[in-house]
This record gives structure tokens, sequence and C-alpha cells, in this order.
């Protein structure tokens, strides 16, 4: 919804958000998923969960709440609550502020009397977030503190061991260096947005005495963003690609008609530098893992010709994906997306010319549409957007442009083979499919809260629920990497199994699922022989198989009919029930990859 996207009048929402609640819920009911929330505040947090509804229901996420009394969020926490523990948080957010730190030092505090209250202030929110995984094994999200809203010593204040700032500074990176060392806990930097919107104007202490609000009801819409866009991040909901124009996007001016020698872009004048310091913002993106892709109204070789400029900051090699043509850029997008075997709702759209928006936001649900106006603001408008937000950055991501330029070259070597399995011979592919370890456990959850399209049941795991399956013996539990002359993919595949039955002879499969990028390369039914070999370890005779329909995993719809299962149910839904028999005459159903270094 676009009155939910960054830039948004926060006024307005405050003032509509039923009707926008409403909207939402009518617009996209069956598309959500459902997420329970405790919010431990330390200050009031009525209108913050109020906002962070609506936020949640813009990215597909449909919340049920548990919150606290005012200023009871470590007596919920740390004590014995039958009422939170029966709620069972997916998430908790433990929503303080400055005005929660009980004691600041005293001018005539010694540096170890300034030491001891600092460790007792992190001690006890140490203890808290311990005591909290220990029992409810759900991420935390904590906000840091802001600044205080005087400054006792002016700006010795932020220096001297004494002062509030300082002492406010050095709580944080006790939080930061907590967070490092801890999964599933998680920052929401209430010290950067409160400096971003105005630390006055955040801290107007009238909010304080007349509603207990530490945030100006005002600025609660931008705090609510910021706590949605760490849920959506850590639930799979980020966008994967930047879908770029090229002339006054890229660069100054119309490559075409200027010619690449004459269009703004390096150090000769101030315009050339804004476009620069663009194009390095976009490019610092691919250390996240984002990937580039252009989609410009240009002859092709006019756009090369402007990346190619010494002074281009991009080349073409930073791009995965280049439609420089005069198609409409909507249907670029959504061919570019079918290559790349991505969802179109995966891509941010980034174009200055409003028309062009507009047609792409109308034709194609789900892409984020950001308005760019000025060059110098480009930037800060896609940095406050939160499409990439990061709660986690695995390998996989750190080279996921390198894996997405591998998949172009296996496409071109498969053109010149006439036998498809002959090219997939010629891969000279490898696969590791083991037991989930806790190596990967991070990105197994990451692949369970992204992967949409290749899912049979599309259930959603956090990290801790991925542990937890691990260690029980009532699962079967398997990851697929594979690999191949050209490069590694990483963890592709995914299974869970539960084991049931009297005799515990029966396999029920809660997920399956596969990274699109490895469509068609046989490590489904990889996947499979590892499968039914460790079912057959445990005695298992029965693999019951199930599949649930959604708006984006159609392609899997007789999934289990290829695997051999024979459907034994079907509802008025499309749910469907499959059923797979282990015998003594199981053929392995791929020749193609060498499993587990296996010959």
């Amino acid at each position: 919804m676009k009155e939910l996207e960054y830039p948004f009048d926060a006024e307005k929402i405050l003032k509509q958000k039923k009707s926008l609640k409403r909207h939402l819920l009518e617009n996209q009911g069956e598309n959500l998923i459902n997420k329970k929330i405790a919010i431990l505040g330390g200050e009031t947090t009525q209108d913050i969960k109020l906002m962070l509804e609506l936020f949640l229901l813009n990215y597909g996420i449909r919340p049920s709440f548990y919150e606290s009394e005012y200023n009871m969020y470590y007596e919920d926490g740390m004590f014995p609550n039958s009422e939170l523990e029966e709620f069972a948080p997916d998430i908790i957010y433990i929503c303080t502020c400055v005005r929660n730190i009980a004691e600041f030092p005293h001018l005539s505090d010694s540096r170890e009397a300034v030491e001891q209250k600092k460790t007792l202030v992190i001690n006890k929110f140490q203890g808290l977030w311990d005591h909290l995984y220990q029992v409810y094994h759900c991420p935390v999200i904590q906000n840091n503190f802001e600044y205080p809203f005087f400054r006792l010593m002016g700006n010795k204040d932020a220096a001297d061991y004494h002062g509030r700032v300082n002492f406010v500074t050095l709580l944080n990176c006790a939080f930061y260096e907590y967070m490092q060392a801890h999964e599933n806990f998680y920052i929401c930097d209430v010290n950067y947005i409160s400096a971003s919107y105005g630390l006055d104007k955040w801290s107007d202490p009238y909010y304080w005495h007349m509603y207990k609000y530490a945030v100006a009801v005002p600025a609660i819409p931008y705090l609510s963003f910021n706590v949605a866009n760490i849920i959506k991040s850590i639930y799979g909901k980020n966008k994967k690609v930047l879908n770029l124009d090229l002339d006054n996007t890229l660069w100054g001016g119309i490559v075409g008609d200027d010619g690449a020698d004459n269009i703004e872009i390096g150090q000769e004048t101030s315009l050339a530098q804004t476009y620069s310091e663009f194009q390095e913002y976009l490019k610092l993106h691919r250390q996240l893992g984002v990937l580039l892709t252009v989609n410009s109204k240009n002859d092709e070789v006019n756009a090369l010709a402007g990346l190619s400029r010494p002074d281009s900051v991009l080349k073409k090699e930073d791009f995965v994906n280049i439609k420089a043509n005069w198609n409409p850029k909507s249907v670029n997008l959504s061919k570019t997306a079918k290559e790349m075997s991505l969802l179109p709702e995966s891509f941010v759209f980034v174009d200055d010319n409003p028309a062009e928006r507009e047609i792409v936001r109308s034709q194609i649900p789900g892409v984020a549409v950001p308005e760019l106006e000025e060059v110098e603001h480009y930037i800060q408008l896609l940095d406050k957007s939160g499409f990439f937000e990061v709660t986690s950055l695995s390998k996989d991501d750190l080279k996921r442009t390198e894996m997405y330029q591998e998949n172009a070259k296996r496409t071109e070597l498969q053109a010149s083979f006439v036998n498809y399995e002959d090219y997939l011979e010629s891969l000279e592919m490898k696969g590791e499919i083991q037991s989930f370890v806790p190596m990967y456990m991070s990105r197994i959850a990451q692949l369970t809260n992204k992967s949409n399209q290749f899912n049979l049941t599309t259930k959603r795991y956090s990290q801790a629920d991925i542990e937890a399956v691990a260690d029980d013996a009532d699962h079967i539990t398997l990851y697929g990497k594979l690999g191949d002359k050209f490069g590694d993919n990483g963890v592709v595949s995914i299974v869970i199994g539960r084991i049931e039955g009297k005799n515990r002879d029966e396999l029920h499969m809660e997920l399956w699922l596969m990274s699109c990028r490895v469509l068609k390369r046989d490590m489904e039914f990889a996947m499979m022989d590892e499968l039914v070999d460790k079912a057959k370890t445990m005695g298992i005779r029965k693999i019951i198989g199930y599949y649930y329909p959604t708006a984006k995993n159609a392609m899997v719809k007789e999934f289990y009919g290829l695997q051999g299962f024979r459907k034994i149910k079907e509802d008025e839904e499309g749910n469907t029930t499959w059923e797979f028999v282990i015998d003594d005459h199981y053929e392995k159903k791929q020749h193609v990859i060498k499993v587990n270094e296996q010959e």
C-alpha cells in the first residue's frame, strides 16, 4: 500500500489507521502469514502496537499481540507469566527508552562507581534476554537507547565518563556486543532513528508527561516502521533485486541523445558527483547479496557505452541481467524475474520517470516502486525504505551475485547441448545431503522463510524452530548443497519429516523446499534418494507427503507424483495428500549428481 511506503505521511497514518487496516485485510487477507508478537514496554506502547500492525499487514504478516502493562517489561519477561507462556510468542519486542535507565552517573562519582552503574544496567538487560530465550525460544528485538534530551555538561557530556551522553553510548555498545555474540537477537536502532527524525522533536517531554510516551506521538510511525522492517526481514519478506533505469537515474542526461562522453557521471561537476555517489551506494548492495539489474529504454550499445566509461562506478559485470531495449519496462521486469527464477515481488524498480513508475506499479503488484525526486536524495529514500533490512548475512548472501552470474554461464552451456542429460553430466555436479548441522542452521531458517515457489507446504521456521526440530528424535531432517564446475550454490534444499505411527514406521513430510536457482538439475531427485535411504535405516515403510496450494507454489502441484507417490486425498481447496510405500526394490532417481563425494 502506497500510504505505508517510505516516505509516508505519519499524521495521516495515525488518523486513518482503522480504514487502512480494513483495506489491507480486504485486499490480502488470504495471503497473510500469522505471527504472535509480544511487546514488553518500558513506556506506553498502544499506538506503537497499532502502527506496527499496519506496517506488518502491508508486508504480508498478520500479527496478534501480547502487550505488557506500562513499564512492566522486566517483570513480565523475567518472572513466571502464565499469560505470556500461553500466548507462546513468535517474536518478543522490548520497547524501552532512555527514561528506563534507573540511575545515571553523578559528577562526584569515581570511574569505578560509574562502571558499577553501567554494569548493573547491562546485567539487568542481559539477564532478561537470556531468560526470554531460554523460556520462549524465539527472536528478541531490543531498542537501544536514544540520547537524553539535555546535556548537563554541554559538548563535554559526550566525552566525559560522568556524562549522560557518554553513559548511553557505553550502554549501547554493550548491547551491540551482546547482539554480535547471540543469534536471534536484534537491535532496533532508536539512537539513529531519533537522530534522523530530530532528537528535540522525538523526545518532546510533553508526550512523556501527558501519555508516558518516550517517543513523540507524531514520530511513532517511524519507530514502528523500523521494527516492522526487522520482523519482515526475519520472515523472509525482504526484497532481493534492484531493477535500475539508466538515463537520469544512474547518470545525468540521455546517453542515446547526448552520447556516452557527455552524460553526467564522475567528478567534473557537482551533478556528476551526485550520480557517482548514488552508483557507489548501489554497488555496496552487492556485499549484502542484493542483485543489480538494468531496465532501460535504450539501444543496448548505448547503455553499455555509458557503463563502459572509465569513471562509471558500476560496470557491465556488476549486473546479473541487462535489459536495454524499447519494450515496456513492466515486460522487461517480468521477463527478468522469470529468467532469474524469482517472483516479481522480489524486485525494487528504481526509475526517475513517474509515468514509468506508475505503469510498473499498476501492472505488476508486489514490486516496490519508490518515488524518486531529486537525485541528491535518491540514497536517503532507498536507504530509509528498509527494502534490504539485514537480520542475517550468510556466506551465500555474500556471493549471490557471483552465483547468478555462474547460472548465466550454465544457461549458455546448456544451449550447446542437444541432449539435456549430457548437459547435466557436463556440469560435474556434486551434492552434500546430510542431517541439519549447526553450521547451516541460520541459512536453513532463512530458506524456509524466503522460498515460496518450490515449497510444498510453505511452513515457516525461525532458527530456534530449526534447532528444536534438529534435536528432536521424532524428526528426520536433511539439507542439500549443490556445486558444479562453475561454482557452489550453497544450501539449496531442505526436507523435514515427522515420524509417526504405532510402530514409528510412517514419515509425514512437514516441509520440502528447494531454491529455484537450481531448478531442473535433478537435486529434488537426489533429495528423495537420500530421504528414502535414511527412512529405511530407521525402519520407516511409508512416506506421507502434503501439498498446500498458494498463489506462488503452483509449480510443485504434481511434485510428489513425479517422485513416485500416489495421491490418496484432495479437498475442495486443492490441498492434496500423497503416499509412497518404501520397498526393497527402490531404484535411485538421479544419476548425474555425485552425492556426499560418492562416485
